[in-house]
Order: C-alpha cells, then structure tokens, then sequence
C-alpha cells in the first residue's frame, strides 16, 4: 500500500526533502503507511526514513526535525489518504435507510471507518475491522474507540444488523480490553427487541469491561415516516422510555457501589422527554462523554445557561426575539428564555416549537429539522430583531439544511435575520441580549 503526495508545502521539511507531487509515501522509517493514521503516527519522529516511489522508481528521501511533534508539510487529496470505509451492515433501525429520495449524494453513505472515529468521534460497529486496523489501534493505543454495541447478545447483534460476523466482532471488545483501549459505547434501542432483560444483560457484560468500557448510552431508535418495505419498529411509549431509565437506575446503582459512586450507563435526553421524567442535573453526566448521542445536552446547555446569567448584571434590554427550535428541546428553551426575560426587563423572547413534517412527527431534535419546515411554520410571522435557530440543523460547513435550503435563503424567505446558535448555554444568552 501507499499514499501519493498531491502537493508540498513550500519551505516546509518535505519540500526540503525533495518531495515532489505525485510522490507515493510506501514506509516512515521501515513502517507501511496505508493511511492517515499511519502516516500521522509515524511521521512523530525527530528522524525520518522515507521511501517514496517516484515515476515507478523507489526512492529514499531523508528529513531531520527540531521538534518531533512539528509537521512535514505534505498534502494529500483527502484527509484520510485513502477512501471512506462504509458500513457493511444492514441494520433493521438503520436511519439512512429511512431517508426519503432525491436529497444530496452524502446522506446515503452509511459510515463505518475507525479512522472517522478516532479523528471525529463517529461510531463504528467493529464489523469492517479487519485484523490489521485492530492491531493497530492496539499498537497505536489510540483512544477512546466510540463503538456501537446494540447489544452483548451475539445471536441478536447478528439479527439487528442482518450480518453473520456482527456476533463474532464483540471478541474485538475484550481484546482493546485486554490491551487497556478506552471505549465509549452505544445502545441503540428498540421496544421489544434488545431493551428490558436483553438491555440488563447487555449492561452487565459492558461493566465486566470497565474502565476500558468508560461510559454506554442507552438511545432510542430513530424512526422516520419512510419506512415502507423496512422491518417493522415502533418508536418508544411513554412507558417503555420509562422502563429503560429504570433499569439503566438499577444498573447504575449497582454500579456505583462497588466503583466508588462511579457512574457508567447513561439514556438520552430523548428517553427522558418521551418518559415525560425530570433530567438529571450537570452533575449526573460527569465529563459529558457521550454529548454527541444526546446524552446530557439538555443539562449542560441549562447549566451553563443559568451560570451566565448569574454573572449578567440586571439591566434594561429593548429588544425582541424569535428562537425557533425543535419539539425535544421546546420547553428547556422556553424555561431559559422566561428566566432571561424576568432579568432584563424589556426583552422579549418569543420561542416557536418546529414539528418535523419532512421526516414525520417521532422525529422531534432539531438537527433533523429541514429548511423547507422552518419556511413552511415559521411564514408570515413577526420575528422581532432576530430569528434564532439551532446551529445542529446545518451541516458541518453551517451553510445549509438537509434538504440544502441555505440559511440565506430562509432569512430572505422570511424577511429577517436567522442567526444559527451553538448548543452554548452561554453563546445562547449573548444571542438574546445583544444586539
């Protein structure tokens, strides 16, 4: 294998060097390089052997660095020097396999790369590991792994993910076990199927792995009106979410007692809002390690919240606001803004709940809301100052929705100005209060 230089920076080490464009890296000092990892692992050395092959003709280009962590100054066609890996499961839950025709080419890619998962926290359910990518998150000792479990039960996890290896690849969990590789995991649940005695169990063996198994979310099925032909699942009752929070209490519990108060599973925001239960405190999540499931985001944006507006001085503020954020985080939103309103007398917070018509009414966070729903809901309204949406409804780039409706579009469709706010508590509050 190899990666091939699209381009060197220019005074940089590997310009220096002699590396050329098209250049293909083989080894860093006697290491094969396949990708991104390996080539930003290897190349941590204040000496570097490099064989390259250049127009078919190896070659060994030789770089001495003042500081080991500094740079080479290569640059490649893609960040992970290689192509994405894609999943090769066929989840019965699958939330790309609900998505409707005729959106952008990138929704449809399912993604299973641990590469992904190291540089950006995504999951991967082990299934597409082959033996060297194992061994060298062992050798590399990189850490955490984000994996999603579903479930401990071999049997089952081959029937959810409709793949005969989904049982087999739970062995690679006692081997970054065995070499101390820190996990976060994720169950994605489903009424009936792997919750109750199978979530009991699941959570049992999980803590059999701790503290290399560092924390387990507990998440709820993501279910979108564009299930035809899919296998049947329901989206979770108020009973059922509240059966989940029970057990994870009881495991908890447990837990926590023979690990000095530690706390190790966790349900979603989402289990809670469904169960209609008061959330944890801040305090409960500990370092928020599993922010990205929606785990602990109603907490922290509240806390955070109510800590700056403790520190804003009462004043009198002219000026009217429209936020316009999802079903979940509807009432949060609408306890904060009161809070801010009683402060600064003369502010006016007008918090609109956006039902998700595009994917169906179970969907209910925000960043699954689309532009078209905004424009549809939120048409022919006074809006005050500013319309305020969540920064979660915008792809990475923050330019546009799912449906690629851009957010200059929605301001000129509704005739004022949409700003896109972080999930900040803080960041939240400046939006109100500053003009």
């Amino acid at each position: 294998m190899s990666v091939k230089v699209e381009s060197v920076i220019e005074g940089s080490y590997g310009f220096k060097a002699g590396f050329e464009p098209d250049d293909e890296i083989l080894k860093i000092n006697s290491h094969e390089i396949f990708d991104v990892l390996d080539y930003r692992f290897y190349i941590q050395a204040k000496k570097l052997n490099i064989d390259v092959l250049r127009n078919g003709e190896p070659i060994t280009l030789n770089i001495r660095k003042s500081d080991e962590f500094a740079d080479i100054g290569l640059e490649f066609k893609t960040y992970l020097m290689d192509k994405q890996h894609s999943c090769k499961n066929k989840c019965v839950f699958c939330f790309v396999d609900q998505m409707p025709e005729g959106m952008r080419d990138t929704l449809y890619f399912k993604d299973d790369d641990s590469r992904m998962s190291f540089l950006f926290g995504n999951y991967i359910t082990l299934t597409g590991l082959c033996e060297r990518e194992v061994q060298r998150i062992i050798d590399m000792h990189i850490s955490p792994v984000n994996i999603s479990v579903h479930t401990m039960n071999p049997q089952l996890r081959v029937e959810m993910m409709k793949n005969r290896f989904a049982g087999e690849s739970l062995k690679i969990i006692d081997r970054f076990f065995e070499n101390g590789i820190s996990m976060n995991t994720q169950l994605v649940l489903c009424p009936g199927i792997n919750d109750g005695e199978e979530l009991r169990f699941s959570l049992s063996e999980l803590a059999k792995r701790y503290p290399s198994v560092k924390s387990i979310a507990a998440v709820p099925v993501g279910l979108t009106k564009y299930r035809d032909g899919l296998y049947p699942l329901k989206p979770y009752t108020k009973e059922e979410a509240s059966q989940v929070i029970d057990i994870i209490d009881e495991f908890n519990a447990h837990f926590s007692f023979y690990n000095n108060g530690e706390i190790l599973a966790y349900a979603s925001d989402e289990f809670y809002l469904i169960a209609e239960r008061e959330l944890p405190s801040a305090d409960y999540y500990g370092e928020f390690s599993q922010l990205d499931n929606g785990v602990g985001v109603c907490a922290l944006l509240k806390d955070e919240f109510l800590d700056a507006l403790e520190n804003e001085d009462a004043k009198g503020i002219n000026r009217k606001v429209t936020i316009a954020t999802g079903c979940a985080a509807y009432e949060l939103i609408s306890e904060l803004s009161k809070k801010a309103e009683d402060k600064f007398k003369g502010l006016k917070v007008n918090v609109i709940k956006v039902e998700n018509d595009f994917f169906g009414h179970t969907v209910t966070v925000a960043g699954l809301i689309t532009g078209q729903d905004y424009k549809n809901q939120l048409k022919n309204l006074d809006f005050g100052d500013e319309l305020l949406i969540p920064r979660v409804s915008l792809r990475n780039e923050g330019d546009k929705f799912l449906d690629d409706i851009t957010i200059e579009e929605l301001s000129e469709f509704l005739n004022v100005k949409v700003s896109a706010v972080e999930s900040d508590g803080a960041v939240l509050l400046d939006k109100l209060i500053s003009k």
